[in-house]
Protein backbone atom coordinates (compact mmCIF):
# COMPACT_ATOMS: atom_id res chain seq x y z
CA UNK A 1 0.00 0.00 0.00
CA UNK A 2 1.39 3.28 -1.02
CA UNK A 3 2.38 5.74 1.63
CA UNK A 4 0.54 9.07 1.85
CA UNK A 5 3.60 10.83 0.64
CA UNK A 6 3.46 8.81 -2.51
CA UNK A 7 -0.33 8.76 -2.89
CA UNK A 8 -0.61 12.56 -2.94
CA UNK A 9 0.57 14.35 -6.01
CA UNK A 10 2.68 17.50 -5.59
CA UNK A 11 0.69 20.70 -6.03
CA UNK A 12 1.01 22.09 -9.54
CA UNK A 13 2.86 25.41 -9.69
CA UNK A 14 1.10 27.93 -11.87
CA UNK A 15 3.21 28.94 -14.89
CA UNK A 16 3.20 32.50 -13.67
CA UNK A 17 5.46 31.54 -10.78
CA UNK A 18 7.98 29.63 -12.89
CA UNK A 19 11.41 31.20 -12.81
CA UNK A 20 12.38 33.12 -15.98
CA UNK A 21 14.88 31.20 -18.03
CA UNK A 22 16.92 33.38 -20.37
CA UNK A 23 17.23 31.97 -23.84
CA UNK A 24 20.41 32.49 -25.78
CA UNK A 25 20.37 35.44 -28.22
CA UNK A 26 19.80 34.29 -31.74
CA UNK A 27 21.09 36.43 -34.61
CA UNK A 28 18.39 37.98 -36.69
CA UNK A 29 18.22 36.67 -40.22
CA UNK A 30 20.05 38.96 -42.64
CA UNK A 31 18.76 39.39 -46.16
CA UNK A 32 21.62 38.31 -48.40
CA UNK A 33 21.86 39.51 -51.96
CA UNK A 34 22.25 36.62 -54.30
CA UNK A 35 25.33 36.89 -56.43
CA UNK A 36 24.40 37.02 -60.06
CA UNK A 37 25.94 34.60 -62.47
CA UNK A 38 28.39 36.23 -64.83
CA UNK A 39 27.81 35.62 -68.51
CA UNK A 40 31.17 36.84 -69.74
CA UNK A 41 31.47 38.94 -72.87
CA UNK A 42 32.81 37.12 -75.88
CA UNK A 43 33.25 40.15 -78.13
CA UNK A 44 36.51 42.10 -78.14
CA UNK A 45 36.06 45.74 -77.18
CA UNK A 46 37.95 48.15 -79.40
CA UNK A 47 36.14 51.37 -78.45
CA UNK A 48 39.11 52.94 -76.64
CA UNK A 49 41.60 52.13 -79.39
CA UNK A 50 39.27 53.67 -81.97
CA UNK A 51 38.49 56.71 -79.82
CA UNK A 52 42.16 57.43 -79.17
CA UNK A 53 42.88 57.05 -82.88
CA UNK A 54 40.29 59.75 -83.56
CA UNK A 55 41.82 61.92 -80.83
CA UNK A 56 45.28 61.54 -82.34
CA UNK A 57 44.16 62.21 -85.91
CA UNK A 58 42.17 65.30 -84.94
CA UNK A 59 45.06 66.56 -82.84
CA UNK A 60 47.41 66.12 -85.83
CA UNK A 61 44.90 67.94 -88.02
CA UNK A 62 44.89 70.86 -85.59
CA UNK A 63 48.69 70.92 -85.47
CA UNK A 64 48.78 70.94 -89.28
CA UNK A 65 46.21 73.74 -89.48
CA UNK A 66 48.04 75.68 -86.80
CA UNK A 67 51.32 75.33 -88.69
CA UNK A 68 49.76 76.58 -91.91
CA UNK A 69 48.11 79.45 -90.08
CA UNK A 70 51.43 80.44 -88.49
CA UNK A 71 53.08 80.51 -91.94
CA UNK A 72 50.18 82.57 -93.27
CA UNK A 73 50.56 85.08 -90.42
CA UNK A 74 54.33 85.28 -90.84
CA UNK A 75 53.94 86.05 -94.55
CA UNK A 76 52.07 89.25 -93.67
CA UNK A 77 54.22 90.07 -90.66
CA UNK A 78 57.36 89.96 -92.83
CA UNK A 79 55.77 92.00 -95.65
CA UNK A 80 55.85 89.02 -98.02
CA UNK A 81 59.44 87.89 -97.37
CA UNK A 82 58.33 84.41 -96.25
CA UNK A 83 56.50 81.81 -98.29
CA UNK A 84 52.84 82.57 -99.01
CA UNK A 85 50.27 79.93 -98.06
CA UNK A 86 46.50 79.96 -98.10
CA UNK A 87 44.70 80.85 -94.90
CA UNK A 88 43.33 77.62 -93.33
CA UNK A 89 39.78 78.49 -92.31
CA UNK A 90 39.63 75.44 -90.03
CA UNK A 91 41.47 77.37 -87.32
CA UNK A 92 38.20 79.20 -86.71
CA UNK A 93 37.10 76.16 -84.74
CA UNK A 94 39.05 77.86 -81.94
CA UNK A 95 36.71 80.86 -82.16
CA UNK A 96 33.46 79.51 -80.64
CA UNK A 97 32.20 82.97 -79.62
CA UNK A 98 32.56 84.15 -83.21
CA UNK A 99 30.65 81.02 -84.20
CA UNK A 100 27.81 81.92 -81.83
CA UNK A 101 27.68 85.47 -83.12
CA UNK A 102 27.62 84.35 -86.74
CA UNK A 103 24.92 81.79 -86.00
CA UNK A 104 22.67 84.50 -84.60
CA UNK A 105 23.46 86.66 -87.63
CA UNK A 106 22.39 83.79 -89.91
CA UNK A 107 19.18 83.18 -87.95
CA UNK A 108 18.19 86.85 -88.02
CA UNK A 109 19.22 87.82 -91.54
CA UNK A 110 19.14 84.51 -93.39
CA UNK A 111 22.59 85.31 -94.81
CA UNK A 112 25.82 83.45 -94.21
CA UNK A 113 28.26 85.91 -92.59
CA UNK A 114 31.23 87.00 -94.66
CA UNK A 115 33.75 86.99 -91.79
CA UNK A 116 34.75 83.75 -90.03
CA UNK A 117 31.91 81.63 -91.45
CA UNK A 118 33.87 78.43 -90.74
CA UNK A 119 33.57 79.17 -87.01
CA UNK A 120 29.78 78.99 -87.33
CA UNK A 121 29.75 75.79 -89.39
CA UNK A 122 32.11 74.05 -86.97
CA UNK A 123 29.98 75.16 -84.01
CA UNK A 124 26.88 73.76 -85.73
CA UNK A 125 28.78 70.52 -86.43
CA UNK A 126 29.77 70.00 -82.81
CA UNK A 127 26.33 70.91 -81.42
CA UNK A 128 24.70 68.50 -83.90
CA UNK A 129 27.18 65.88 -82.79
CA UNK A 130 26.19 66.45 -79.16
CA UNK A 131 22.49 66.21 -79.97
CA UNK A 132 22.89 62.93 -81.83
CA UNK A 133 25.89 61.32 -80.11
CA UNK A 134 26.10 62.89 -76.64
CA UNK A 135 29.20 65.01 -75.98
CA UNK A 136 31.25 62.87 -78.34
CA UNK A 137 33.21 65.91 -79.52
CA UNK A 138 34.69 66.32 -76.02
CA UNK A 139 36.08 62.79 -75.73
CA UNK A 140 36.63 61.86 -79.39
CA UNK A 141 37.86 65.06 -81.07
CA UNK A 142 38.59 68.01 -78.78
CA UNK A 143 42.38 68.59 -78.50
CA UNK A 144 41.96 70.20 -75.07
CA UNK A 145 39.95 67.20 -73.93
CA UNK A 146 42.66 64.87 -75.24
CA UNK A 147 45.40 66.77 -73.36
CA UNK A 148 43.26 66.76 -70.23
CA UNK A 149 42.80 63.00 -70.47
CA UNK A 150 46.53 62.39 -70.96
CA UNK A 151 47.26 64.57 -67.93
CA UNK A 152 44.95 62.78 -65.50
CA UNK A 153 46.17 59.41 -66.73
CA UNK A 154 49.74 60.57 -66.12
CA UNK A 155 48.69 61.80 -62.68
CA UNK A 156 47.20 58.40 -61.88
CA UNK A 157 50.45 56.68 -62.85
CA UNK A 158 52.59 59.12 -60.85
CA UNK A 159 50.43 59.26 -57.72
CA UNK A 160 48.61 55.95 -57.94
CA UNK A 161 45.21 57.64 -58.04
CA UNK A 162 43.17 60.66 -59.04
CA UNK A 163 41.29 62.78 -56.52
CA UNK A 164 37.56 63.46 -56.36
CA UNK A 165 36.43 66.70 -54.80
CA UNK A 166 33.73 66.50 -52.10
CA UNK A 167 30.21 66.83 -53.42
CA UNK A 168 29.67 70.19 -51.67
CA UNK A 169 32.69 71.52 -53.58
CA UNK A 170 32.16 69.63 -56.83
CA UNK A 171 28.61 70.83 -57.51
CA UNK A 172 29.28 74.59 -57.14
CA UNK A 173 32.43 74.28 -59.25
CA UNK A 174 30.55 72.44 -61.98
CA UNK A 175 28.15 75.36 -62.21
CA UNK A 176 30.99 77.71 -63.20
CA UNK A 177 31.04 76.56 -66.81
CA UNK A 178 27.32 77.24 -67.10
CA UNK A 179 27.81 80.70 -65.60
CA UNK A 180 30.48 81.41 -68.23
CA UNK A 181 28.24 80.05 -70.98
CA UNK A 182 25.36 82.19 -69.72
CA UNK A 183 27.53 85.30 -69.87
CA UNK A 184 28.53 84.63 -73.48
CA UNK A 185 24.96 83.81 -74.51
CA UNK A 186 23.75 87.02 -72.86
CA UNK A 187 26.44 89.08 -74.59
CA UNK A 188 25.65 87.63 -78.02
CA UNK A 189 21.87 87.77 -77.58
CA UNK A 190 22.04 91.42 -76.58
CA UNK A 191 23.69 92.35 -79.90
CA UNK A 192 21.64 93.10 -83.00
CA UNK A 193 22.51 91.47 -86.29
CA UNK A 194 23.72 94.85 -87.52
CA UNK A 195 26.05 95.18 -84.51
CA UNK A 196 27.34 91.65 -85.03
CA UNK A 197 28.12 92.39 -88.67
CA UNK A 198 29.99 95.56 -87.71
CA UNK A 199 31.86 93.75 -84.94
CA UNK A 200 33.03 91.00 -87.27
CA UNK A 201 34.16 93.57 -89.86
CA UNK A 202 36.04 95.64 -87.26
CA UNK A 203 39.84 95.32 -87.08
CA UNK A 204 39.47 93.22 -83.92
CA UNK A 205 36.95 90.90 -85.57
CA UNK A 206 39.05 90.45 -88.70
CA UNK A 207 42.19 89.43 -86.81
CA UNK A 208 40.56 87.64 -83.87
CA UNK A 209 42.21 84.40 -84.99
CA UNK A 210 45.60 86.11 -85.22
CA UNK A 211 45.19 87.49 -81.68
CA UNK A 212 44.37 83.97 -80.50
CA UNK A 213 47.62 82.69 -82.04
CA UNK A 214 49.60 85.58 -80.57
CA UNK A 215 48.30 84.79 -77.11
CA UNK A 216 50.25 81.53 -77.21
CA UNK A 217 53.19 82.91 -79.19
CA UNK A 218 53.81 85.79 -76.80
CA UNK A 219 52.29 84.41 -73.64
CA UNK A 220 53.05 86.42 -70.50
CA UNK A 221 53.71 85.43 -66.92
CA UNK A 222 50.03 85.55 -65.97
CA UNK A 223 49.05 83.29 -68.85
CA UNK A 224 51.80 80.79 -67.98
CA UNK A 225 50.74 80.72 -64.34
CA UNK A 226 47.09 80.10 -65.26
CA UNK A 227 47.99 77.33 -67.71
CA UNK A 228 50.35 75.75 -65.17
CA UNK A 229 47.68 75.75 -62.47
CA UNK A 230 45.19 74.15 -64.86
CA UNK A 231 47.77 71.53 -65.87
CA UNK A 232 48.52 70.61 -62.26
CA UNK A 233 44.81 70.51 -61.42
CA UNK A 234 44.26 68.21 -64.41
CA UNK A 235 46.98 65.86 -63.12
CA UNK A 236 45.13 65.54 -59.83
CA UNK A 237 41.45 65.69 -60.86
CA UNK A 238 40.06 63.98 -63.93
CA UNK A 239 39.21 66.45 -66.70
CA UNK A 240 39.43 69.47 -64.39
CA UNK A 241 39.05 72.09 -67.16
CA UNK A 242 36.30 70.19 -68.96
CA UNK A 243 34.37 69.41 -65.78
CA UNK A 244 34.43 72.83 -64.17
CA UNK A 245 35.38 75.62 -66.55
CA UNK A 246 34.75 74.87 -70.24
CA UNK A 247 31.74 76.87 -71.53
CA UNK A 248 31.91 75.03 -74.86
CA UNK A 249 31.44 71.75 -72.99
CA UNK A 250 28.54 73.29 -71.08
CA UNK A 251 26.80 74.17 -74.36
CA UNK A 252 27.36 70.69 -75.76
CA UNK A 253 26.17 69.13 -72.51
CA UNK A 254 22.87 71.02 -72.71
CA UNK A 255 22.42 69.85 -76.32
CA UNK A 256 23.25 66.29 -75.26
CA UNK A 257 20.36 66.28 -72.77
CA UNK A 258 18.03 65.99 -75.77
CA UNK A 259 19.98 63.14 -77.36
CA UNK A 260 18.08 59.85 -77.71
CA UNK A 261 21.40 57.99 -77.45
CA UNK A 262 22.48 57.05 -73.93
CA UNK A 263 24.51 54.58 -71.95
CA UNK A 264 21.91 52.03 -70.85
CA UNK A 265 22.30 49.30 -68.22
CA UNK A 266 20.53 45.95 -68.36
CA UNK A 267 19.82 45.25 -64.69
CA UNK A 268 19.25 41.56 -65.39
CA UNK A 269 22.60 40.99 -67.07
CA UNK A 270 24.50 43.37 -64.73
CA UNK A 271 26.40 41.59 -61.93
CA UNK A 272 26.79 44.80 -59.86
CA UNK A 273 30.59 44.69 -59.89
CA UNK A 274 30.86 48.51 -59.98
CA UNK A 275 33.69 48.57 -62.52
CA UNK A 276 31.77 50.93 -64.80
CA UNK A 277 31.42 53.62 -62.12
CA UNK A 278 35.11 53.37 -61.23
CA UNK A 279 36.10 53.79 -64.88
CA UNK A 280 33.83 56.78 -65.61
CA UNK A 281 35.99 59.94 -65.97
CA UNK A 282 32.96 62.06 -65.14
CA UNK A 283 32.39 60.21 -61.83
CA UNK A 284 28.85 59.21 -62.78
CA UNK A 285 27.14 56.38 -60.82
CA UNK A 286 26.75 54.19 -63.89
CA UNK A 287 26.29 51.06 -61.74
CA UNK A 288 23.25 52.57 -59.98
CA UNK A 289 21.29 53.93 -62.94
CA UNK A 290 19.33 52.32 -65.73
CA UNK A 291 20.28 55.04 -68.22
CA UNK A 292 22.75 57.91 -68.08
CA UNK A 293 20.95 61.20 -68.72
CA UNK A 294 23.62 63.48 -67.25
CA UNK A 295 25.03 66.37 -69.28
CA UNK A 296 28.47 65.28 -68.03
CA UNK A 297 28.49 62.05 -70.09
CA UNK A 298 30.97 62.43 -72.97
CA UNK A 299 30.24 59.15 -74.78
CA UNK A 300 33.83 58.03 -74.12
CA UNK A 301 32.56 54.43 -73.67
CA UNK A 302 35.09 53.73 -70.93
CA UNK A 303 32.36 52.20 -68.79
CA UNK A 304 31.28 49.92 -71.63
CA UNK A 305 34.88 48.90 -72.28
CA UNK A 306 35.46 47.60 -68.72
CA UNK A 307 32.08 45.90 -68.27
CA UNK A 308 32.66 42.12 -68.11
CA UNK A 309 29.02 41.00 -68.52
CA UNK A 310 27.46 40.25 -71.88
CA UNK A 311 24.80 42.84 -72.79
CA UNK A 312 24.89 44.58 -69.39
CA UNK A 313 26.05 47.99 -70.59
CA UNK A 314 25.87 49.59 -73.99
CA UNK A 315 25.36 52.85 -75.83
CA UNK A 316 21.86 52.48 -77.18
CA UNK A 317 18.71 54.12 -78.46
CA UNK A 318 15.43 53.73 -76.55
CA UNK A 319 13.64 50.43 -76.84
CA UNK A 320 10.74 50.05 -79.21
CA UNK A 321 7.44 49.28 -77.46
CA UNK A 322 7.74 45.76 -76.09
CA UNK A 323 11.25 45.33 -77.48
CA UNK A 324 14.85 45.62 -76.47
CA UNK A 325 17.02 48.71 -76.56
CA UNK A 326 18.76 49.26 -79.87
CA UNK A 327 22.49 49.15 -79.24
CA UNK A 328 24.74 51.38 -81.32
CA UNK A 329 28.10 49.71 -82.02
CA UNK A 330 31.33 51.63 -81.68
CA UNK A 331 32.01 51.61 -85.42
CA UNK A 332 28.65 53.29 -86.03
CA UNK A 333 29.44 56.06 -83.51
CA UNK A 334 32.83 56.62 -85.16
CA UNK A 335 31.25 56.66 -88.62
CA UNK A 336 28.58 59.14 -87.49
CA UNK A 337 31.22 61.48 -86.03
CA UNK A 338 33.17 61.44 -89.31
CA UNK A 339 30.01 61.87 -91.39
CA UNK A 340 28.90 64.93 -89.42
CA UNK A 341 32.35 66.53 -89.43
CA UNK A 342 33.12 66.05 -93.11
CA UNK A 343 29.51 66.32 -94.27
CA UNK A 344 28.80 69.77 -92.80
CA UNK A 345 32.24 71.21 -93.56
CA UNK A 346 32.09 69.72 -97.04
CA UNK A 347 28.71 71.37 -97.62
CA UNK A 348 30.13 74.74 -96.51
CA UNK A 349 33.13 74.39 -98.82
CA UNK A 350 31.05 73.26 -101.79
CA UNK A 351 28.66 76.18 -101.31
CA UNK A 352 31.45 78.73 -101.08
CA UNK A 353 30.64 79.53 -97.44
CA UNK A 354 33.82 78.26 -95.79
CA UNK A 355 36.38 81.04 -96.18
CA UNK A 356 36.34 84.73 -95.26
CA UNK A 357 36.26 86.94 -98.34
CA UNK A 358 38.78 89.50 -97.14
CA UNK A 359 41.29 91.05 -99.60
CA UNK A 360 44.97 90.43 -98.88
CA UNK A 361 45.52 94.18 -98.69
CA UNK A 362 43.37 94.33 -95.55
CA UNK A 363 45.41 91.54 -93.98
CA UNK A 364 48.66 93.32 -94.90
CA UNK A 365 47.50 96.31 -92.89
CA UNK A 366 45.99 94.49 -89.91
CA UNK A 367 47.98 91.30 -89.28
CA UNK A 368 51.31 92.96 -88.35
CA UNK A 369 49.45 95.14 -85.83
CA UNK A 370 46.98 92.54 -84.56
CA UNK A 371 47.87 93.08 -80.92
CA UNK A 372 46.99 96.74 -81.24
CA UNK A 373 43.38 95.99 -82.24
CA UNK A 374 41.10 96.61 -79.27
CA UNK A 375 37.86 94.78 -78.51
CA UNK A 376 34.80 96.94 -79.38
CA UNK A 377 32.66 97.38 -76.28
CA UNK A 378 28.85 97.65 -76.07
CA UNK A 379 27.81 101.14 -77.10
CA UNK A 380 30.88 101.61 -79.27
CA UNK A 381 29.95 103.84 -82.25
CA UNK A 382 31.79 101.38 -84.52
CA UNK A 383 29.08 98.80 -83.84
CA UNK A 384 26.17 101.09 -84.74
CA UNK A 385 27.43 102.62 -87.97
Amino acid sequence: MASPSHSKMAPEIPPIFLPHIALPNRPKPVATKLKKKLVRRTDKDYSQALRRTYQGLFLLMNVWLGGLFYLWVRHFETAGLTRAVGRPAGVEGWLPIAGMMNFKYLMVTGNVPAMHPAAMFLLVTFVAMAFLLRKAFCSWLCPVGAFSEYLWRAGRKLLGRNFHLPRYVDLPLRSLKYVLLGFFVWAVSSMSAHAIGNFMQSPYGVVADVKMLNFFRFIGATGLIVLSVLAVASLLVQNFWCRYLCPYGALLGLAALFSPLRIRRNTTACIDCGKCAKACPSALPVDKLVSIKSAECTACLECVAVCPAQGALQMALPARPGGRVRAMPTWAIAAAIAALLFGITGFAKAGGYWTSNIPDQVYRELVPHANEASHPMPGDPALTK
